[in-house]
């Protein structure tokens, strides 16, 4: 290889990794101006800068738990009707060895939406069904069903108390989770939050969330409802 090839092949090289990390700070500024356009459209103060913490004040959902290097961006925080909401993108990293012994860090990211019920809620895990969930079907490993044909193929539901699902998946608040995208959706203390599992939410998945999450609770039962007000959670009733 002449001297002249290869230092043509490292000026590409190093124009290529330029380009790339031109490209990348233009679009993660695109995606902060429309998220801080979302949050100001919805009333919300909007965040960019990196926030550490993000994972002990939700620490009851698992998915904020993964890897290390956890922190929480382009945050948008506020209260929509009487309901304290965060939505934001999150950053964890993992760790592999390769075949030579090296040490390589994986980054992750997806985005999720926190909506405050300021009920105590009992734990409910829901997401979209897939392949291996109907396999373990054969093995005595299954979700739980509903009337829904439709809503039973497409979501796997968990719950340690059956009829707490029931309450809250009746056959309007299935109709209302059929009609948008489908989302990874957790009860847990008086939270609800939806997410994707290592992807990030476009703005129309953002409003998409925020509907879902914002109907399931407005469709709890009224006697549910009375009956989560009576339970004394935090000292408050």
């Amino acid at each position: 290889m002449s001297p002249i090839f290869f230092v043509i092949i490292i000026i590409v090289a190093i124009a290529v990794a330029i380009g790339f990390v031109v490209l990348s700070s233009q679009m993660k500024a695109k995606r902060r101006k429309e998220m801080a356009g979302w949050a100001q459209a919805n009333s919300l103060k909007f965040l960019p800068e990196k926030d550490h913490s993000v994972w002990l004040r939700y620490q009851l959902f698992k998915c904020l738990q993964r890897g290390d290097n956890r922190y929480a961006y382009n945050i948008m925080l506020g209260t929509i009707g009487e309901r304290v909401t965060c939505g934001f993108d999150y950053h964890y990293e993992t760790h592999s060895t390769n075949s030579k012994g090296q040490r390589q860090t994986h980054h992750h990211h997806f985005s999720a939406l926190v909506v405050d019920a300021g009920l105590p809620l009992k734990p409910l895990f829901i997401r979209p069904e897939g392949f291996f969930d109907k396999i373990t079907e054969f093995v005595g490993i299954d979700d739980i069903d509903f009337e829904s044909a439709e809503f039973s193929q497409k979501f796997f539901v968990k719950a340690p108390d059956r009829r707490w699902a029931y309450d809250v998946l009746h056959q309007k608040t299935m109709e209302l989770m059929l009609a948008y995208p489908r989302f990874h959706i957790e009860f847990h203390g008086t939270q609800v939050m939806a997410y994707h599992d290592n992807s990030t939410f476009s703005l129309g998945e953002f409003s998409s969330a925020l509907k879902v999450v914002m109907g399931m609770l407005d469709y709890l039962p009224e006697s549910v409802v009375r009956e989560l007000k009576s339970i004394d959670y935090g000292g408050a009733k």
